[in-house]
């Protein structure tokens, strides 16, 4: 799917996502990655949703994000309670969704100057 929403800021957005596939700007990503307004990581080592553990989320922590959009590929999966528990011993919010639903609300919070982070799955 293509957004089109525009931007007056020079932040991050998700312009189109799909699949295997997402589009960041300009750039087309074709593995998992993290997303803040001024930060792309494509190099996420978690290649599938199914590996992520705790010591995955020391990028995202990095961030310093108030909340994390987890896209989670075609279909909303929820993380192991040890992820989950990470997030919440530093007070970060996780908000877990499909892959399209993580890159709207993604775009929106960050057009509201909020700090979030969306890691995405493409899968």
């Amino acid at each position: 799917m293509k957004l089109t929403l525009e931007s007056s800021s020079r932040v991050n957005l998700v312009r189109a996502y799909s699949p295997g596939q997402v589009r960041i700007g300009d750039e087309i990503v074709h593995s998992s990655c993290i997303v803040s307004a001024d930060r792309l990581v494509t190099d996420w080592p978690p290649a599938r949703f199914e590996s992520l553990l705790p010591e995955h989320l020391a990028a995202i922590f990095a961030l310093q994000p108030e909340v994390v959009l987890l896209g989670t590929g075609e279909r909303q999966r929820f993380p192991p309670a040890s992820v989950r528990a990470a997030f919440a011993e530093r007070g970060v919010g996780l908000e877990v969704m499909d892959l399209g639903a993580a890159c709207r609300t993604y775009n929106i919070l960050v057009q509201e100057e909020r700090r979030a982070v969306a890691a995405l799955f493409l899968e």
